[in-house]
């Protein structure tokens, strides 16, 4: 129980210390110090969109670069930032968007690339570890969702946004978020039964 108690004023604490740093950084911006309000964005919220982005792009070198286009981009919108919701949704948003352009040239340029002429070696099942099996099995089934199912199952789970912050992310109110989530859960339970 004393544990249990421990855990959650963690985590209160955790949540009151986001709301601060999200007030500071919209602090910043309405006084227009950008460099500063970018470099608070960088501290409080380069993990989470980098965890976002891997998932998005399944490249760690990818990810790292979505974050800093992220980033970038957030910069360049500062003067236009209305504070409708967490700096957080906000940077999500931005992130969100950038790696679905990302997805679309990635998947242009490689069909692209396949008319041309396909050498890479196709990788051997039976030689692939049990994780990795798994992990294709998901994003094979990811990759079978709506985009908005794909994209609000990952900034749900993968970027540990509520639903209201997932709502503003996606420019859908809260209900439209969780009925996003739930379908793209069901579907992705059908298509990997157990697991």
């Amino acid at each position: 129980m004393a544990s249990e108690k421990a855990g959650m004023a963690a985590g209160l604490a955790l949540v009151g210390s986001e709301d601060e740093e999200g007030r500071s950084i919209e602090a910043l911006i309405g006084a227009g110090d950008y460099r500063q309000a970018l470099t608070h964005c960088a501290r409080a919220h380069a993990m989470a969109l980098g965890k976002l982005c891997m998932a998005f792009t399944g490249s760690q070198a990818e990810a790292e670069e979505m974050v800093q286009e992220t980033l970038l981009a957030a910069y360049d919108a500062f003067p236009q930032y209305r504070a409708e919701g967490s700096v957080r949704a906000w940077l999500f948003g931005i992130a969100r968007r950038l790696c679905g352009r990302h997805a679309e040239m990635k998947t242009r340029r490689e069909s692209r690339l396949r008319l041309v002429h396909d050498t890479r070696p196709r990788p051997d099942a039976g030689e692939l570890a049990l994780e990795k099996e798994r992990a294709e099995r998901a994003r094979a089934a990811l990759a079978k969702l709506k985009p908005s199912e794909r994209e609000a199952v990952v900034l749900r789970f993968e970027g540990g946004l509520s639903f209201k912050e997932l709502s503003i992310a996606c420019g859908v109110d809260e209900a439209a978020a969780r009925k996003r989530v739930s379908r793209a859960l069901a579907k992705l339970r059908a298509e990997l039964g157990e697991e």
